[in-house]
Order: C-alpha cells, then sequence, then structure tokens
C-alpha cells in the first residue's frame, strides 16, 4: 500500500453509544449513578478491612485488592464515558488512547491473577485449615499481591507497542466506549494476524493456566467440602467459596469471548457488551456477592456506625 494511503493518527474519536442519539443525557444520569455505586461499594470494603482488625485476614486482604482493581477499571473508562455523554467530548490523543488501552489490559491481567491466588488462599484455607495461619501468612499474601500487580505490567507491553505502531486508513472514529484492543485491530489497516496471534499466545501461557489452577483447586475444595459430616459445616464452607466461583465464571466468560475470537468474527456492538459485563457489572456485584453478605463485613459495618 502506498504511502499516500496510509494515516498516521494524532487523536482518535470514541464515538460510545452513538446507536442511542437521543438517549445520551439518561445514559449520563445512569452511568453515573452507577459509577457512585461501584466507588462506594468498593470504597467501603477497603475502608472496613483497613480499619476493622477482624478483618485484617489474607482472604479480606485480597478482596482489597479486588475492590481497587474494580475501581481503578472504571475510573479508567466510566469518567470519559460520562464527558461524551454530557458534553459530546468524544476526542482522545493517540498517546491518550494507547494509554488507556495498555493500563486496561494491565488490569485484565491483574484480575486474572488475583482471582488465581484468591482461589489458592480458598484451598488452603479448606483443604488444610490447620496450616492455613503458616501457609498464607501476612508476608505470604503481600508478596502474592505485589506479584500479581508488578507481573502484570509487564505482560501487554508488547501488545501495546506493536499496536501503537498499526497504520490507520481513512477513519480514526473508535466505535466502543473506550479504547479497547479489539475495537483498534478492527479500525486498523495493517495485518493484525500477528497480534491474534500474541494474544492467543497470552491466553494459553496465563490465562488458561491461571484457570486450570482455579479449577483443580475447586476441585480439591469441593471433594473437602462433601467429606464434612455436618450440613451446618458444609454450608459454611461452600458459603466462602461460592462468591468467588460466580465472579471466576462471569470473567473468564467475558473475556473469552471477547478476547479469544478472531477479528474476523466479533462485532464490536457484542464487544461493547462483553466490556460492559466484566467493566461495570462485575466491579457492581462484587462488593456484594464477596463481602457485604458475610458476617464479618455486617458486623465492621455495624462498629464503624455505632462507633463501638
Amino acid at each position: 500500500m502506498g504511502e499516500e494511503n496510509i494515516t498516521r493518527v494524532k487523536e482518535f474519536i470514541i464515538l460510545g453509544f452513538p446507536e442511542f442519539p437521543d438517549l445520551q443525557i439518561l445514559f449520563f444520569l445512569l452511568f453515573l449513578v452507577i459509577y457512585l455505586i461501584i466507588l462506594m461499594g468498593n470504597l467501603t470494603i477497603i475502608t472496613l478491612t483497613f480499619l476493622d482488625s477482624r478483618l485484617h485476614t489474607p482472604m479480606y486482604f485480597f478482596l482489597s485488592n479486588l475492590s481497587f482493581l474494580d475501581i481503578s477499571y472504571t475510573s479508567l473508562t466510566l469518567p470519559k464515558l460520562l464527558d461524551i455523554f454530557l458534553r459530546k467530548s468524544q476526542k482522545i490523543s493517540s498517546l491518550g488512547c494507547f494509554s488507556q488501552m495498555y493500563l486496561f489490559m494491565v488490569l485484565l491481567y491483574v484480575e486474572f491473577f488475583l482471582l488465581t491466588a484468591m482461589a489458592y488462599d480458598r484451598y488452603v484455607a479448606i483443604c488444610h485449615p490447620l496450616r492455613y495461619a503458616i501457609i498464607i501468612n501476612e508476608r505470604v499474601s503481600i508478596m502474592m499481591a505485589t506479584g500479581c500487580w508488578i507481573f502484570a505490567f509487564f505482560v501487554p507491553m508488547a501488545h501495546t507497542v506493536v499496536i501503537s505502531h498499526f497504520s490507520y486508513c481513512g477513519s480514526n472514529e473508535i466505535n466502543h466506549y473506550f479504547c479497547d484492543v479489539s475495537a483498534l485491530m478492527t479500525l486498523s489497516c495493517s495485518n493484525t494476524h500477528f497480534v491474534e496471534g500474541m494474544t492467543l499466545i497470552a491466553g494459553s501461557v496465563i490465562a488458561l493456566p491461571c484457570f486450570t489452577t482455579i479449577l483443580i483447586s475447586y476441585v480439591y475444595i469441593i471433594s473437602a467440602i462433601l467429606r464434612i459430616r455436618s450440613t451446618e459445616g458444609r454450608h459454611k464452607a461452600f458459603s466462602t467459596c461460592s462468591s468467588h466461583l460466580t465472579v471466576v465464571i462471569l470473567y473468564y466468560g467475558s473475556i473469552l469471548c471477547l478476547y479469544m475470537r478472531p477479528t474476523s468474527m466479533q462485532s464490536l456492538d457484542q464487544n461493547k457488551l462483553f466490556a460492559l459485563l466484566y467493566n461495570v457489572l462485575i466491579p457492581i456485584l462484587n462488593p456484594l456477592i464477596y463481602s457485604l453478605k458475610n458476617r464479618e463485613v455486617k458486623a465492621a459495618l455495624k462498629k464503624v456506625f455505632n462507633g463501638k
């Protein structure tokens, strides 16, 4: 292709949800409420974990990391979307767009690692309860969480470098509500097979082993739960894991549907819906299904509000 037909874009235009031009203000109010709920719910978990000594356990430490991750997810994407709804401010610089794409992928990998670490934590707690305090102590849990965050910053670097050097022929309009990697690949006129291959490799080397580790952990967990004689004991043990398992299914299901398909099979409208699932729905549900129904968190809330 001739150089004259290749455009090196300096900025992109994020379309958001142009399919509903008459509902932009309604969408602004809806997503504003959603964003505030996500902030309040996850900040509540972080604050309670910090203030209440009864929550100074590895499980709630990982939950605090997950809450911070959910806040990061939504804060990276929703403020710009709200600006699009309210002021039609759709432009974003190429540097800002690629930075958003990179950071979002970092957060995706952090969640892969965190969910795996949490599965291991539950495995040790249920299968080796007498050794739990020794195996998953404060130092180990801090090292595991720190490793999740640090390692995730290196994984998407190659993707970002390659995609940032793509050529864009014609339109610079991104049919998404943020600079998602799938939307940028669809927009580019460069050959994307290499990046698709990198995505499959990353899925095989990172996502698949994480999912396999979680699956194996739950085979042992369920086996251990079934050996518990009392019904109350089985129910209590399973309740500590069911929330994590629910989020694993939602998260991996949406990620596999979105990123593990070839570009030719992807629909940007479908991609936006899948992205909303893990970017909006899961961060709303996490405080509820993980923590706010637990006795320890309810007790911590009462302690804060009653001042006792």
